[in-house]
């Protein structure tokens, strides 16, 4: 049976999102820099042009994982794994960049790094999730049954995403609403500081793009070798 040669360097497009994505990141962390500071928490607010981003990557890599996780189950196409493992790994990072710069800002504004309010608590959740689904990938050998495994993580542990987001308008909670409130469309941002945002968003979203193309292709040259 005849097969298409797999390639095994990184194409075009994926070299596209990785190289525009770091020539712009200090335009993005400049414009950051520029931006007028808030009226309650002064410059201290420029964290959020980190956290923030990397809080939407994060929940935007775990709804790809958990889309391309259903594709797998219906259609056993091992490419639709390695995607949604990509995703998961890639958003991991974008996560654990959102809770570290989320406690930098916690503790001049609460007094504290860490505290077991709604927010933090569903996000810590929600990170240990995907810490457990890349465990559960490393404990099972057979690659059918690691897939499946994975895929049933990677669909039950986004139930945490919309919960997560939604923990400030749910319960009582130390951390502020949504500037950007998704739900109403609504935006409660200074036109300057939104442009910054949005920007870097845009960034990180590129980063993103390239990293899971990028470990995408690692993960099928791993695969290839695991049969062989």
């Amino acid at each position: 049976m005849l097969k298409v040669a797999q390639p095994d360097r990184p194409d075009v497009l994926t070299w596209v999102f990785l190289g525009l994505g770091l020539l712009l990141l200090p335009v993005g962390l400049y414009l950051a820099l520029s931006a007028p500071p808030d009226v309650n928490q002064g410059y201290l607010a420029r964290i959020m042009y980190l956290h923030v981003p990397g809080a939407w990557l994060g929940y935007l890599a775990f709804f790809v994982t958990f889309l391309y996780s259903l594709l797998y189950l219906f259609r056993q196409n091992p490419r639709y794994d390695r995607v949604a493992l990509a995703s998961a790994e890639v958003g991991l990072v974008f996560m654990g960049l959102a809770l570290v710069t989320g406690m930098l800002w916690a503790r001049p504004t609460w007094g504290v790094y860490w505290t077991w309010e709604p927010r933090l608590t569903t996000t810590a959740i929600l990170f240990a999730v995907y810490v457990g689904y890349f465990l559960l990938r490393g404990a099972i050998e057979d690659p059918e049954l690691r897939a499946k495994a994975a895929a049933a993580v990677g669909i039950l542990g986004f139930i945490n995403v919309p919960i997560s987001y939604m923990s400030v308008k749910w319960w009582r909670s130390l951390h502020q609403t949504q500037s950007i409130d998704l739900t109403t469309g609504k935006i409660h941002m200074d036109p300057a500081m939104l442009q910054a945002l949005l920007f870097n968003l845009f960034v990180f979203t590129l980063l993103y793009l390239g990293f899971v193309r990028f470990r995408s292709l690692l993960a099928a040259l791993e695969a290839r070798k695991e049969e062989a």
